[in-house]
């Protein structure tokens, strides 16, 4: 039990000095950011077809697409992905 005290106390410490800026060994991942309407046409879907496919609601992708929010956790990794290889991920989701 001492052991996987030490390892669970040894990552808080980690995560806490990671928090106050301080050097630390955590690997943060942010993906970066993208333009949602060329992401969307690079799909060749209408906004309609776009949220359908997606499970996004067609107030949400407006707003992505004329800036006034921006998408994070999830959704901005999939943009990501859609991003990269639109055929890949469109051919996921028809099977």
């Amino acid at each position: 039990m001492s052991k996987a005290f030490d390892e669970i106390n040894a990552g808080l410490l980690e995560a806490m000095d990671h928090s106050r800026g301080k050097k630390s060994n955590v690997v943060t991942h942010k993906p970066k950011p993208v333009d949602v309407k060329t992401v969307r046409k690079k799909t060749g879907l209408s906004q309609h077809e776009f949220c359908a496919k997606f499970g996004l609601s067609i107030g949400t992708l407006r707003h992505w697409e004329q800036g006034d929010r921006k998408p994070k956790g999830p959704a901005l990794v999939l943009l990501n992905v859609v991003d990269k290889n639109p055929k890949a991920v469109l051919d996921a989701l028809a099977s």
